[in-house]
């Protein structure tokens, strides 16, 4: 069952999400910034093993974290796309994703679901230069919600191998309650869903697929998520995150996803919006996990609407989890 990542929480947010849970105490919890760890969990393990299965038929004879020994570059950008693709395809990752919800007390036919993907970050010499495609490059810091606008939001997380500090994603707790001066307010997600759908995803480049932040932080607030394979993290998409610069000598391969219960986000419940500003809800970007209707269907709006004028929009300095 469901517990709290403590080694990624040192202050006062820890919530221990204890059996019997439901619905409504986790996404409560999520929305208030809990980090929950989902360990020992049968559909994770099988995730796992269905991931590592696809790679490895993939790379064969290669060891996948050692790809980069084996590829060039441009090389890992044309057979990681392909793999990303493929195990988002998969009608057996998502019957195992679909599970894994289940076993929590999520109910499919109520959660929207973006893409089921694969990341890889493949280890880069210190102060080389690459490309840097989506495919292939480290996640600069963020926060979900300046992109997507959608406050009922859950962000989930799994290494698909062992990762370590060095190769990993990093979570910054203490500045979920802290505004934060960054890109959002000139981020067109229309545009870029429309260059997508024109040319594929990889028509977007990895800089321009997300917000930035626009002042300087702190890098030791910065908590590296240090979970074994098999165990999976779920918080927030209103927190800040990154992914860390590898230099490891390894390829770091983890999984990821986003949902989103449409419950909520009828209702207008979820995180507080502290500093997001973007012109666009993007619901286009989800489908119902049910039956892949997308979600701006099942909602009756757009793919992307201008949060000025949508209902379901959550203006900064507003939001919250409900109150019970």
């Amino acid at each position: 069952m469901p517990s709290p990542l403590p080694s990624l929480l040192p202050n006062s947010m820890t919530d221990a999400l204890t059996p019997p849970s439901s619905a409504r105490d986790f996404h409560d919890r999520i929305y208030r910034g809990d980090i929950v760890e989902i360990a020992g969990n049968a559909a994770m393990t099988e995730l796992v093993a269905h991931a590592r299965g696809l790679v490895e038929e993939a790379l064969r004879p290669h060891d996948p974290q050692r790809l980069h020994e084996h590829l060039t570059p441009a090389q890992q950008i044309d057979t990681l796309t392909a793999l990303q693709r493929a195990f988002t395809a998969s009608a057996d990752t998502r019957r195992i994703w679909r599970a894994l919800l289940a076993s929590l007390g999520l109910d499919p036919a109520r959660i929207a679901c973006d893409r089921l993907h694969l990341r890889f970050q493949p280890h880069r010499a210190p102060g080389s230069v690459c490309a840097r495609h989506a495919s292939t490059a480290t996640v600069a810091f963020h926060r979900d919600t300046w992109g997507s606008n959608l406050y009922a939001q859950t962000n989930w997380w799994a290494p698909i191998y062992p990762v370590s500090a060095g190769r990993t994603m990093a979570l910054y707790p203490a500045l979920w309650s802290r505004p934060l001066k960054n890109s959002s307010a000139a981020f067109d997600m229309r545009a870029l869903l429309e260059r997508s759908a024109a040319g594929g995803r990889t028509a977007v480049g990895a800089d321009e697929a997300i917000p930035h932040l626009q002042e300087a932080v702190d890098a030791a607030g910065a908590q590296p998520v240090l979970v074994p394979p098999g165990t999976l993290i779920a918080f927030s998409g209103a927190h800040a995150h990154t992914g860390v610069g590898n230099h490891t000598g390894l390829t770091r391969i983890s999984f990821e996803t986003r949902t989103v219960w449409l419950d909520d986000l009828l209702a207008g419940r979820g995180a507080p919006n502290i500093d997001g500003q973007a012109p666009w809800a993007a619901p286009g970007l989800f489908r119902m996990l049910d039956d892949r209707r997308p979600l701006n269907e099942v909602l009756g709006c757009a793919r992307t609407e201008a949060c000025a004028h949508w209902p379901l929009a959550t203006p900064v300095g507003s939001g919250g989890p409900a109150r019970r």
